[in-house]
């Protein structure tokens, strides 16, 4: 990660972190780097709802048509529409202002390349020394300079395209939506109404203060009090950008990223679909999926933490399917990002196939008790290397075995190490996570 972007692009408080400065800066360097001779530069741009996105946006536009490129605007939409209109369009590059499941008072930038994918590092780290050096390229003059032009039509035809994938009809079908008061405020509605569900909405009135605001895949609680109310069939909560779902199922027990993973595998296997590919999850996903995986003699990789390193796994193993516990799906047919509209409309799509609600595809699921725990250190890698600590990891490994794992990482924005038990009990795991944290505390390194 470098001084700006992170894993997941350039983020962070608007106007304290992330100014408009920075987006227009961003437009220079964009507008200049994907500059041609004889064909103009066009960057597709999308935002969430939150308030600061508008003043982000129009400073962005300004950046880029003032160094001769031409700024098509989508909106209010998701961050994989960004990705498929890149991709399928033709676009230089593509840009979605959003924070994710972040409180409205931040935001961000984040950068897709020409293949609907991240942005590759080398771009990365040319545009972070741009940002920071005082290099002012010739500007546009006359005919050279850049326009701003609706791309409305754009984000329509994704909405076209995900009702395309769908191999069922939603007629009969009482379906929850949390839109999370962001960008999937009225494309998952539309989506969903023409495929002929009947949708019980919430989190769908923006005012660019309340995304995700008690509402949304980080608020789960909020929606599985409306399932059960309603009586509803299935509901789905998004999160800012909805690069994310997770579900509640007809009980109103929540339904997890793994949980999703494990009943598409097991659908694609079934119908010969999956073939010898297998599954990607990450160091953090439960345990329960790779036993579940495991008993399935489906394949699973694990990555680090982040749907990049997700991808990049899946583009080299060959593998259809990945994701995280967070809920960020990839499906590698549909989508080159975490999609959470296409994975609503997948696990629709596996339970009309199937006949059967998502309670019961999930009855054979066994999810292990997990507990994470935080610890502030004033030095991640000599806490990590201390021995007392490691003694105390190998120490809770031993006495689990093989009905539990523990896990110690490093955060990768603030000082804290995450320490993650997983048992058979939730005393278990909550005992192996202790013992490692005291160790922590007992170490001297822990604030």
């Amino acid at each position: 990660m470098g001084k700006y972007f992170g894993t997941d692009g350039f983020r962070g408080e608007a106007n304290v972190d992330l100014t408009a400065v920075h987006a227009f800066r961003l437009g220079r360097f964009l507008g200049c780097y994907f500059h041609k001779e004889n064909e103009r530069c066009r960057v597709v741009i999308g935002k969430d709802t939150r308030a600061s996105g508008y003043m982000l946006e129009d400073a962005l536009c300004a950046g880029l048509t003032c160094s001769g490129a031409d700024a098509y605007l989508l909106h209010v939409t998701t961050t994989a529409s960004v990705a498929h209109i890149t991709r399928s369009e033709g676009f230089d590059c593509g840009v979605m202002i959003s924070a994710s499941h972040n409180p409205y008072w931040d935001n961000g930038l984040k950068l897709i390349n020409r293949s609907g994918e991240k942005m590759e590092e080398e771009v990365i780290a040319a545009c972070e020394a741009f940002l920071d050096s005082r290099e002012e390229p010739p500007l546009a003059t006359r005919a050279q300079i850049g326009r701003v032009i609706d791309h409305a039509a754009g984000r329509n035809r994704y909405m076209g395209y995900l009702i395309s994938l769908a191999q069922h009809s939603f007629r009969g079908m009482r379906v929850g939506l949390d839109c999370a008061n962001g960008s999937a405020w009225q494309l998952g509605a539309n989506i969903f109404k023409a495929l002929g569900a009947e949708v019980y909405a919430i989190g769908q009135y923006p005012n660019g203060e309340n995304i995700n605001l008690g509402v949304g895949s980080t608020h789960l609680e909020t929606l599985q009090k409306h399932v059960t109310d309603f009586q509803l069939d299935v509901g789905f909560a998004f999160d800012g950008d909805v690069d994310r779902c997770l579900c509640v199922d007809n009980n109103g027990n929540v339904v997890d990223g793994d949980m999703i993973i494990y009943l598409y595998a097991k659908y694609m296997q079934e119908r010969g679909t999956l073939g010898s590919s297998g599954v990607v999850a990450t160091i953090m996903s439960n345990l329960g999926l790779f036993r579940a995986m495991e008993r399935l003699h489906i394949p699973c990789e694990q990555t680090d933490v982040g749907d990049r390193f997700v991808y990049e796994r899946m583009q080299e193993k060959g593998y259809v399917l990945g994701g995280e516990q967070s809920g960020h799906i990839i499906f590698g047919k549909y989508a080159t990002t975490g999609d959470g509209l296409l994975t609503a409309l997948k696990v629709m799509q596996a339970m009309l196939a199937q006949k059967k609600s998502l309670s019961e595809l999930l009855e054979d699921y066994e999810k292990y008790p997990q507990v994470l725990k935080n610890v502030q250190v004033t030095d991640k890698q000599a806490a990590l290397d201390h021995k007392a600590v490691q003694d105390a990891v190998r120490a809770a490994e031993e006495k689990l075995g093989k009905e539990g794992r523990v896990l110690l990482r490093k955060s990768g924005t603030e000082p804290v190490l995450r320490v993650m038990a997983e048992a058979r009990t939730l005393e278990a795991a909550h005992q192996a996570a202790d013992s490692i944290v005291n160790a922590l505390r007992d170490s001297g390194l822990a604030v």
